[in-house]
């Protein structure tokens, strides 16, 4: 590929002259250059200038298999010389989506056995919005529309994502449609101080309940909550929240929909955060680890409660996308499902995640450190102003960039969200790896304190 043949600068010249990169202030970036990455295996990525960092993000919560896995590109290459494209319309369907919709009914949790296919977590999302609605309207009880969530809850950047989500900087852009209301989410370390975890659970799931009264259960159309709110901060909720979160969706007769496109596929210990807090959704929406991220695709699975309807009273559903169901992304996802079954991934990953607990309580010990929050293979290291007393930064959000970036300059991938240093890792992570998280991670606290202190 002769177009490979060029300097990072030169790359970073082209990347500001046509390239608009998402969530990215254009200007500062134009300043310091884009970090060009060339290539990637196992768990690691190697930039323009021959720089390796070890990835503890997964891309983008979703490599969850590691880079460079060769059988997934013959698999995509073979299903594009048989049958590269063709759609789900007009009565028609492919034999990878087929099988891919059997196979994720099998592992999928509580009766989710039918499987409705996009691009993008966010297109999933906006299909549920659309499916949630229908169902309601064909139960003859149209009044039922609102969706009921949290703050710093992250579905998608599309209308209907931005508007299930919790981001206000999202919102403040344009980005919030009427029928989506916020609750508070059971982010402990922030808002609980006063009460134990278990309090605070009840105490933050009560707040669905208030809204539902303040609004209407005629009203809500259904509650949606990440297991753990990932791009939110990895929010991990006391033990005792999504137990009453159930209680209030079953007595005042909402749906509850599930977003697992963090939290599928092995992140949090099992196939599905749902397993993990043993919830019982009727709709789950799935992308990332569904192909890991080798290829654009995710869907929702829908349970018996909603397809029912759907069948037996719906008519045509009006919904749909040119790729949904595309049988080149669904022949790899299904050789993704069956690496994490043969190499046992998810098993794996979680024992492993005992020597990574280990290691995060050293971290945990560090000035800078409030706590370090984890399930599995997802976790967060919360910075504070003061360890003590539990007072965060007065400015939200700049000590984690420092911190970040330090991160990059030792050759370390984690993301910042707030204060909050987050880690993701593949599920092929081993205790060497851990060790290089650990250290790389320590080093770039100190390189953080040091920097705050003199500024």
């Amino acid at each position: 590929m002769a177009y490979l043949n060029r300097t990072t600068k030169q790359w970073q010249d082209m990347d500001t002259a046509h390239h608009l990169h998402p969530f990215t202030n254009y200007k500062a970036l134009a300043k310091e250059g884009s970090n060009i990455i060339v290539k990637a295996d196992g768990v690691y990525l190697t930039n323009s200038d021959n720089k390796q960092f070890l990835d503890a993000m997964s891309g983008l919560w979703c490599v969850n298999v590691g880079y460079g896995r060769k059988n997934l590109a013959e698999v995509a290459y073979k299903q594009m010389q048989e049958l590269p494209y063709y759609n789900s319309f007009f009565k028609t369907a492919t034999t990878p989506s087929i099988e891919l919709a059997q196979q994720l009914a099998e592992i999928a949790p509580n009766d989710l056995n039918h499987a409705f296919f996009s691009s993008s977590g966010s297109e999933a999302n906006d299909t549920v919005v659309r499916m949630v609605r229908r169902y309601w309207d064909l139960k003859e009880q149209p009044k039922k529309k609102t969706f009921i969530s949290r703050e710093y809850a992250y579905h998608g950047s599309t209308m209907a994502g931005v508007s299930l989500g919790g981001m206000t900087g999202m919102h403040e852009q344009g980005g919030l449609m009427p029928g989506f209301e916020h609750v508070m989410p059971p982010y402990w370390y922030k808002y609980g101080a006063e009460m134990t975890p278990a309090e605070f659970g009840i105490f933050t799931a009560n707040k669905i309940e208030e809204k539902i009264n303040e609004i209407g259960a005629e009203n809500i159309a259904a509650f949606i909550g990440e297991p753990i709110q990932g791009a939110g901060g990895v929010i991990i909720p006391p033990e005792t929240y999504w137990p009453r979160v159930q209680e209030i969706c079953k007595e005042y007769d909402i749906l509850l929909v599930v977003d697992e496109v963090i939290c599928g596929f092995g992140r949090t210990g099992n196939w599905f955060g749902s397993d993990t807090y043993n919830i019982k959704p009727d709709i789950i929406t799935m992308a990332k680890g569904i192909s890991s991220g080798y290829i654009p695709l995710s869907g929702i699975m829908v349970g018996k409660r909603v397809t029912d309807i759907l069948i037996e009273k719906g008519g045509d559903f009006n919904h749909g996308y040119t790729y949904s169901g595309h049988p080149v992304a669904c022949a790899v996802a299904i050789e993704n499902l069956k690496i994490i079954r043969e190499e046992n991934l998810i098993e794996n990953s979680s024992k492993t995640s005992v020597y990574l607990e280990k290691r995060m309580k050293e971290i945990a010990e560090h000035s800078l450190v409030g706590e370090v929050r984890m399930k599995s293979f997802i976790g967060a290291v919360e910075l504070v102003k003061n360890k003590e007393k539990k007072e965060m930064f007065a400015e939200t959000g700049v000590v984690g960039g420092i911190c970040r970036d330090y991160c990059t300059e030792n050759g370390l991938v984690m993301r910042a969200v707030r204060d909050g240093m987050i880690f993701c890792p593949p599920l092929i992570f081993n205790n060497n790896h851990i060790d290089e998280l650990v250290e790389k991670l320590k080093k770039s606290l100190d390189q953080t304190q040091d920097h705050i202190s003199k500024s």
